[in-house]
């Protein structure tokens, strides 16, 4: 990932042009990442795609594809961007028709490891969701076939391809097997 600083608001980040790269605002540092691999995009798609099914038949709120920016703190700002995000129909209800960024984290953040990623900065951003109100975060780890679940910076559970992924009280019936999101 490269790095190019640049103080601003997430206001700012909204308003930039396109210039093909990804953007997240850091405590008001702009980062600037490379787009997301092949591997990458697919695991996050099967991620993103049975979970929207679930979410949408059921009436539970809103999949958010990736990329799609949730201001997470101000002053300075900070704008995340997980591979996939769900927000609650309560939630959705609460804060009402939003232009531009979620005000607030998701109730579920899923942020799928890519290659380049250090260990650092996805306990970082891990740390970010679940400071900023996300109920669980997936972090799906393609290089060692393993989901991570963290639903608190003490309540971490690890699962393998015999494992399910749950939803439990935060996409309430929601399951999936591990072993899809690596074959």
């Amino acid at each position: 990932m490269s790095t190019r600083t640049q103080n601003m608001t997430a206001d700012e980040l909204l308003r930039l042009p396109g210039d093909d790269g990804r953007h997240e605002l850091i405590r008001g540092e702009l980062r600037t990442m490379t787009p997301a691999g092949n591997s990458h995009g697919r695991i996050a798609m099967r991620v993103a795609s049975p979970l929207f099914q679930h979410v949408e038949e059921r009436g539970l709120g809103v999949v958010y594809a990736a990329e799609t920016g949730f201001i997470l703190a101000r002053n300075p700002d900070t704008v995340r961007a997980p591979d996939v995000a769900f927000v609650s129909r309560e939630r959705l209800e609460e804060v009402g028709e939003t232009e531009g960024y979620w005000p607030g984290a998701p109730d579920l953040a899923v942020e799928v490891v890519s290659p380049g990623d250090t260990y650092a900065e996805v306990e970082s951003k891990v740390a970010e969701w679940l400071r900023a109100g996300s109920r669980m975060v997936i972090v799906v780890d393609p290089s060692n076939l393993v989901v991570k679940v963290h639903r608190s910076p003490a309540e971490v559970e690890t699962l393998t391809e015999a494992d399910e992924i749950e939803g439990s009280d935060v996409v309430p019936g929601w399951r999936m097997p591990v072993r899809r999101l690596f074959a």
